[in-house]
């Protein structure tokens, strides 16, 4: 019986063990490739007044923006679609009110976020310079 059990137990530690290097292995999967993104600065006296939308989609890090932009200025950014469907809310508004704080993409990454942070700031990016407005 003693031994049905301590089987039973090593067979659960195995199962939770293999379940968590899975997990682990999905979760960082792309890390790297998004942690090393480039993000350029935009150059924001190129950009005519209007609401302009971007996208950066890799893998789970997928989002969508719209940029407001009046007389050459940043004057808000909404998120349209998150990277995590709302639960880095802290990491976003920190990253919008230094984009719009700098009129620029070239800011720090938010401490502890940098791979959600360059996912929102290449979005950004995205929306200047495709230009493409409403």
């Amino acid at each position: 019986m003693k031994m049905k059990k301590r089987k039973l137990i090593i067979s659960g530690f195995v199962v939770i063990a293999l379940l968590m290097t899975i997990m682990i292995l999905v979760f960082s999967n792309g890390l790297e490739e998004v942690i090393n993104l480039s993000i350029d600065s935009v150059d924001l006296s190129k950009i005519e007044d209007g609401v302009y939308t971007g996208t950066y989609d890799f893998k789970r890090w997928t989002n969508t923006v719209k940029v407001h932009v009046s007389n050459h200025t940043i004057t808000k950014i909404e998120i349209v679609s998150d990277v995590f469907g709302g639960s880095f809310v802290n990491c976003s508004d920190e990253v919008i009110r230094r984009v719009i704080e700098a009129q620029n993409t070239d800011v720090d990454a938010v401490t502890g976020a940098t791979v959600t942070t360059n996912a929102y700031l290449k979005a950004i990016e995205n929306a200047l310079k495709e230009n493409s407005h409403e």
